[in-house]
């Protein structure tokens, strides 16, 4: 179907959202399935922002939340993980997440390393290490470990940037009525159409793409008013 080439998918996740972390390997699996036709827009949500950027003791039931994540995905939970929770001193920022996930995308698209590995590696420094996401020094352990120049990655998320960015992308998604996170959404001429769960895989993923794409060219089209740019463009 050459109408279904380069399709647009937006991907809302937080970094210190379970079910995003659950829902990653599906997604992996998916992208490099159908790198040859769709191109996947990651934006970070600000799931832990403002008010609620507070200690992980103040969400006691987050332990059990990854247990329920592990029985329906899968993934396992590092001991450093384990530990912060124990310790309940780490804020969950989505916002210092965000940035410095910002920076990386913005070093990664230097060198073609894909977005998604770097969500992947800011995921794995909390959900496996334990490590808190506003730590400068995880940008840099992450730089080094994908080959981007980690200097760079330091100097960039000490400055305004990457935070405006951040709050770009909250207002992104808050324009698509994303509330829940992860969110997959596949846009066409008709709208925007949200393709599975945080328990789908890559095949279900797939099965609900190409059922989505079949609906969508089967209808008449229509002409949609322009995306500022800097929000999904």
């Amino acid at each position: 179907m050459a109408a279904a080439e380069n399709v647009r998918l937006t991907y809302a996740f937080d970094a210190y959202c379970p079910w995003c972390y659950g829902f990653g390997p599906a997604l992996r699996s998916f992208a490099q399935d159908h790198a040859h036709r769709v191109r996947l827009d990651i934006r970070s949500a600000g799931l832990y922002a403002g008010g609620r950027a507070r200690p992980v003791s103040a969400y006691p039931r987050m332990a059990d939340e990854c247990e329920r994540v592990t029985q329906l995905t899968g993934v396992g939970f590092g001991a450093g993980f384990a530990q912060a929770l124990s310790d309940g001193t780490t804020v969950a920022d989505s916002t210092a997440a965000a940035a410095g996930l910002a920076v990386l995308y913005s070093q990664a698209d230097e060198v073609g390393v894909p977005h998604l590995a770097a969500a992947e590696a800011v995921q794995q420094a909390w959900f496996v290490n334990g490590r808190s996401l506003a730590d400068p020094e995880v940008y840099r352990d992450i730089a080094d470990g994908l080959g981007l120049d980690a200097s760079k990655v330091s100097a960039a998320y000490a400055s305004p940037a990457p935070w405006a960015q951040a709050r770009a992308d909250f207002r992104a998604l808050r324009r698509l009525h994303v509330t829940t996170y992860p969110t997959l959404l596949l846009h066409t001429a008709h709208g925007a159409d949200r393709l599975g769960s945080a328990a789908s895989t890559a095949a279900s993923l797939t099965a609900a793409l190409d059922q989505c794409l079949a609906a969508a060219f089967s209808r008449p089209s229509f002409t949609q008013p322009p995306v500022s740019r800097g929000e999904l463009s």
